[in-house]
C-alpha cells in the first residue's frame, strides 16, 4: 500500500488502527505533537485551537461530501446532522382525520365482516351511503405512545481511520 496523505480517511475491515493511523473516534490530540495534522484539520472537529484539536468522530455517522446537495442544503466540513431515532410530532404528519362512518339503519348482523356499525339491535348493517352518519367525537381514540422510532438506513459497521502520519498533501 502506498504512503497515505496526512489526514486521509479510509475504511478498515479489521478491529485495530494500523501504525500511523488513528480511529476516527473524536480523539483529542495535542497541537504541539501533531502540527502538520493540525494545519490540515484545525478545530473543524473540535478542540480548543490553542493546545488541542480533535479527529473526526464517525461513530454512528455516515460521511457525506461537503457542499450543496441536490435539495439545496449546504453541508460544511465537520457539520453533524441527523438522528438515530426520531419521535414524530403532530406538525410532521400530513393533515388527516379519524372519523368513522356508521349506518343509521338498524343493525341486522351479529358479525362485523363486510358490514359497518349500525343502530341496535343487531349491531352491524350493510353500508348504505344514504344512511351514513359520522360518529360522535371521542368514539375513535388516539393511539401511539409518543415513542421514538429507528431512523437509520441499512448499514454495516466498519472502522474509519485517519492517517496521522503520511505525505503532506499539496494543493496543485
Amino acid at each position: 500500500m502506498s504512503e497515505p496523505f496526512l489526514a486521509e480517511v479510509r475504511m478498515m475491515g479489521f478491529n485495530f488502527a494500523p501504525r500511523g493511523w488513528a480511529f476516527c473516534d473524536g480523539q483529542i490530540l495535542p497541537i504541539n505533537q501533531n502540527q502538520s495534522l493540525y494545519s490540515l484539520l484545525g478545530t473543524t472537529y473540535g478542540g480548543d485551537g490553542r493546545t488541542s484539536f480533535a479527529l473526526p468522530d464517525l461513530r454512528g455517522r455516515t460521511p457525506i461530501h461537503v457542499g450543496r446537495s441536490d435539495g439545496g442544503q449546504h453541508h460544511s466540513e465537520g457539520q453533524k446532522s441527523g438522528e438515530e431515532t426520531h419521535t414524530l410530532s403532530v406538525n410532521e404528519m400530513p393533515q388527516h382525520d379519524h372519523l368513522v362512518q356508521a349506518d343509521s339503519a338498524t343493525g341486522l348482523q351479529a358479525s362485523p365482516t363486510g358490514h359497518v356499525f349500525g343502530g341496535f339491535p343487531g349491531g352491524y348493517a350493510d353500508y348504505n351511503a344514504a344512511n351514513s352518519v359520522t360518529l360522535r367525537a371521542g368514539t375513535v381514540t388516539n393511539v401511539g405512545g409518543s415513542q421514538a422510532h429507528e431512523n437509520m438506513q441499512p448499514y454495516i459497521a466498519v472502522n474509519f481511520c485517519i492517517a496521522i502520519q503520511g505525505l503532506f498533501p499539496s494543493r496543485n
